[in-house]
């Protein structure tokens, strides 16, 4: 019943910017803690940035002061707001719901 659908991935060159968002139905979306996620292949899944029903936040390192998340309970989105970005961003960037069900995920390329 859970469902979460991300979409805003693509191309974009190192120090560019991109918003992804993140559509989530199934649930009573204002009190989840919603994160987002990405994974490159061969790799684990890193844990980017989490945002919960009190709108507290956190970020991992790599990514403080670069990224904001955010969401709008009117419109059951969540969103990630990617500055200033770097080649080793790139991955497939997954939304979560209390890190237990996730969407389909949406590819991040950073490349000159």
């Amino acid at each position: 019943q859970v469902q979460l659908v991300e979409s805003g991935g693509g191309l974009v060159q190192p120090g560019g910017s991109l918003r992804l968002s993140c559509a989530a139905s199934g649930f009573i979306f204002r009190l989840g803690t919603m994160k987002w996620y990405r994974q490159t292949p061969g790799k684990e899944r890193e844990l980017v940035a989490t945002i919960s029903s009190r709108l507290t936040t956190n970020y991992s390192d790599s990514v403080t002061g670069r990224f904001t998340i955010s969401r709008d309970n009117a419109k059951n989105t969540v969103y990630l707001q990617m500055n200033s970005l770097k080649p080793e961003d790139t991955a497939v960037y997954y939304c979560s719901l209390n890190s237990q069900f996730w969407g389909q995920g949406t590819q991040v390329t950073v490349s000159s």
